[in-house]
């Protein structure tokens, strides 16, 4: 009884909500994301203002279509907005913080730049992972 109940419960966060918050990702993805393959490849960035960068950007276009799009959230509060933003420097911070150490731990004999952009692949797949739930659980909870 008790695993057909967490079973239940993991499915709840498997819904509608999820994949629109799939589709503003995409959207996030495209815009953070060519933002900061430019910055690092082209302009030299380096590899933390590169993928913060692309947080700054991604944040504003995600908080705006999380809130009326994805979650249907029409509350007016600085303290939502507060909570979005400590959800996103959380995640950003242990997503990019763990992916630059292991990925150099895994590869390395990796250059340094192929190295920065397999760090930043893998920070942005634990952001996502880590950043649905802190939106959908903890600033846009219902």
């Amino acid at each position: 009884m008790k695993v057909k109940n967490q079973i239940k419960k993991i499915c709840k966060c498997f819904d509608i909500t999820t994949i629109k918050f799939i589709l503003v990702g995409i959207v996030n993805t495209i815009v953070g994301t060519g933002v900061m393959f430019f910055l690092y490849n082209f302009c030299s960035v380096n590899y933390w203002i590169a993928s913060a960068s692309n947080y700054i950007v991604g944040s504003i276009v995600s908080y705006f279509l999380n809130k009326y799009f994805t979650f249907k959230n029409t509350e007016r509060s600085t303290r939502q907005m507060v909570k979005f933003i400590i959800n996103i420097s959380v995640c950003y911070f242990i997503a990019y913080g763990v992916a630059r150490p292991v990925v150099a731990t895994l590869l390395p004999g990796a250059r340094e730049k192929a190295g920065g952009n397999i760090a930043m692949l893998v920070g942005m797949s634990l952001f996502v992972i880590l950043n649905y739930f802190g939106q959908r659980f903890y600033v846009f909870r219902k």
